[in-house]
Formats: C-alpha cells, sequence, structure tokens
C-alpha cells in the first residue's frame, strides 16, 4: 500500500470525516425540479376596449382590461397565489367567456354561466361576493356594499377591494357609483364603465347621472 493510499483511508476512517459524512447522508434531499402551474391568457377586442381574460384549471380567474393602470399588480397577485405563469393559449372556457360576453354586449345576457376562481385576502373576497349579489340594472355605492358586509366603517377598504377585481362585468364592479349618483373610478375607464352602465339599462331608461 503507497503513503497515498494510507492517507486517503486514515481520512476516511477519521471520526470528522465519519460524523460530517453521517450529517450529509441525514439532511440529504433529492432535487426536485419546480414546475410551474400555467394560466392560459387571451386577449379580447370589445366596444369597451380590450379585454384579458384567464382561466387557471377550467376556472376563470381573470377579466380585466389589458391596458388598466393596475395591471401589473393584479397579474403579479394571481401569478404568486395560483403559482403560475402566463400562458397565450386558448381553451374551451375562454371560448365560453368570449361567447357570453358578446351576448351580455349585446343585451342578450344579464347572467355569466361560468366557473370561476378568485384570488385575494379574505376581506376582498367578501366584497367580491357581494358585488355578485348587485343585480343587473341596478347599482350601489360604496357606503351601502360596507353595509352589505356588515362593516360600515370600511367604506375605503371596500373601494380598494373593489378595484383590486380580477373578474371585471361578472363581478359587476361597474356597478358601484358615487352617493349622489355620479360615476366614481373604474379601472377600464369612466366612459367604458358608462357603457356597461348603459347596455344594463337599456330596457329601462338611462340610470341618472349617466349621461
Amino acid at each position: 500500500m503507497g503513503n497515498q493510499d494510507l492517507l486517503v483511508r486514515n481520512f476516511v476512517s477519521s471520526p470528522s470525516f465519519l460524523e460530517t459524512y453521517d450529517i450529509l447522508v441525514k439532511t440529504y434531499t433529492p432535487f426536485k425540479e419546480t414546475v410551474m402551474n400555467t394560466i392560459n391568457i387571451q386577449y379580447y377586442k370589445t366596444t369597451i376596449g380590450e379585454l384579458i381574460l384567464g382561466s387557471y384549471n377550467n376556472k376563470l380567474c381573470l377579466l380585466d382590461f389589458r391596458y388598466r393602470k393596475m395591471r401589473n399588480v393584479v397579474d403579479n397577485r394571481l401569478k404568486s397565489g395560483l403559482n403560475a405563469d402566463f400562458i397565450e393559449r386558448d381553451d374551451d372556457l375562454l371560448a365560453k367567456t368570449r361567447v357570453q360576453l358578446s351576448e351580455y354586449f349585446l343585451g342578450e345576457r344579464e347572467l355569466f354561466d361560468l366557473p370561476l376562481l378568485t384570488v385575494g385576502t379574505e376581506f376582498q373576497k367578501q366584497v367580491w361576493n357581494a358585488l355578485m349579489e348587485v343585480p343587473y340594472g341596478t347599482t350601489v355605492a360604496y357606503i351601502d356594499l360596507a353595509k352589505k358586509i356588515d362593516n360600515e366603517k370600511a367604506v375605503r377598504a371596500v373601494a380598494n377591494a373593489n378595484g383590486a377585481n380580477a373578474i371585471g362585468i361578472i363581478i359587476p364592479c361597474h356597478r358601484i357609483i358615487g352617493k349622489n349618483g355620479t360615476l366614481v373610478g373604474y379601472g377600464g375607464g369612466l366612459p367604458a364603465k358608462k357603457k356597461l352602465l348603459n347596455i344594463e339599462s337599456r330596457d329601462k331608461g338611462l340610470l341618472p347621472g349617466l349621461l
């Protein structure tokens, strides 16, 4: 046995090497490749502006204005909450969404029949659920929405949750107006909001303050 072989054998059998080896064996975890989920998205041009539609696991998670100010904030919340990334790819649900939206814009549909997935805090989801209860062709003020969730003092937080809505039209944040009946902020802009409210009031006459 050469000197080099002897040195290697002595090192391998030394307490320090054995202790280090034991630690490495006990703490070793096999490498696992991280697989990102995907959110299918499609862009859809409409009479109120270009929309971005997104589906995740056959549920609609995104229906919003493509060029709104909070675009990155909303998109990043979805990506983080679902551990997913966007991929521009069509699917049956997005196609069905476009059909139902087209019917809505023509005044032929009041209710949507689509599976939804909301991504947000529990408070935001509470506000969005309350929004879903605001009937087609009607409007309410932020204070009314706050009362509906039994939190009358949370008007500002309700307004913020309203603005964070990622599934517009179906979760109808456009039906929120000012206390005096005037239009207030909307992600797609006030002209788009006015068009949506006028679509819903065709058979009932224009709502006050929308001319």
